[in-house]
């Protein structure tokens, strides 16, 4: 907090928001893009009254690691870190500065807080958790003699790691078998798509920032072996995808930057608890569906909120 910020009005004086993301691809985009707009439209408006900053770590956790040490140095009024590896980054920097995490799954398996109630810390945000049994039906209404579902993910992301996790519990609830493809890096997601062909079924894409920044790579294999790809995250539907139920990435942001203008006004983030994200939306492409090897049914398209032609 600047020096004589507490006790001057919420306006009086220019407020700084540090936004920093671990990769630029659609789905964090539109995360920062949401934050952005709430603030301007809580009267924060960037250029006016506020210093609004953002940088990107480009898939590199030392990036990340320099990003937040940058950051920490420039004291500002918020950091918003979206993704998990740079919310690790930012709150392994700072016990001091208000921090807003956002598009993190699984923040008290990421280590950002000790759990879902308010921290008492200077740490607060919105997970993006994915509703994985309603992922499962979503697959078995694409793919309804589906067996086995490979996913591909990072190993060295806990978010993803999480992820992988409770899918192993919910797949054998749902009588699937799982089989894992690791993608260490982003230009190892495409072998990693590979190494599925022949082993499962179809092919399920997680909110990973290495599978969804190479995505084009899985639906080119998915396509040339005739292998169904669904995803959480709804950005992989035009590239791609055959179906996809996920959040809305925007509101996401803008639920995010309702915290920041609350620690702006002045409140504690140790004071708020951790938000889930409710605002699901199902998108479905049937020209990627036929071209992996399925007819979507037509109930299924009539449920979409986005067809993609």
């Amino acid at each position: 907090m600047a020096l004589g910020a507490m006790a001057a009005p919420a306006l009086a004086a220019d407020k700084s928001v540090a936004v920093t993301a671990i990769v630029e691809h659609p789905a964090l985009d539109a995360a920062r893009d949401g934050v952005r707009d709430e603030l301007k439209a809580a009267g924060f408006e960037p250029g006016k009254n506020l210093r609004f900053e953002y940088q990107s770590a480009q898939g590199n956790t030392g990036t990340a690691a320099q990003i937040a040490r940058k950051y920490v140095g420039d004291r500002p009024d918020v950091i918003v870190a979206l993704a998990t590896p740079s919310a690790q980054a930012v709150v392994a920097a700072t016990k001091e500065v208000p921090v807003v995490y956002s598009a993190v799954t699984d923040p008290v398996a990421a280590k950002l807080v000790k759990s879902w109630e308010a921290s008492g810390t200077n740490v607060t945000g919105v997970s993006d958790l994915s509703p994985l049994d309603k992922h499962l039906d979503l697959i078995k209404r694409v793919v309804p003699g589906a067996k086995r579902v490979g996913v591909i993910y990072s190993p060295g992301e806990a978010n993803s790691v999480a992820i992988v996790e409770a899918l192993k519990k919910a797949t054998q609830a749902a009588g699937l078998s799982l089989v894992e493809g690791a993608a260490a890096r982003t230009v190892d997601v495409p072998s990693a798509a590979q190494s599925l062909v022949g082993k499962v079924d179809v092919i399920y894409a997680p909110t990973d920032n290495n599978v969804m920044s190479a995505f084009e790579g899985i639906a080119k294999v998915a396509q040339q072996a005739k292998l169904p790809v669904v995803a959480a995250d709804t950005d992989a539907v035009k590239r791609g995808a055959v179906a996809a139920l996920g959040l809305n990435y925007y509101d996401l942001g803008r639920q995010t930057g309702k915290l920041v203008v609350r620690v702006l006004k002045g409140e504690s983030p140790g004071k708020m608890a951790s938000q889930l994200s409710h605002s699901f939306e199902l998108h479905v492409n049937p020209g990627a569906a036929q071209k992996q090897g399925v007819t979507l049914p037509d109930e299924l398209v009539k449920s979409a909120k986005v067809v993609v032609k």
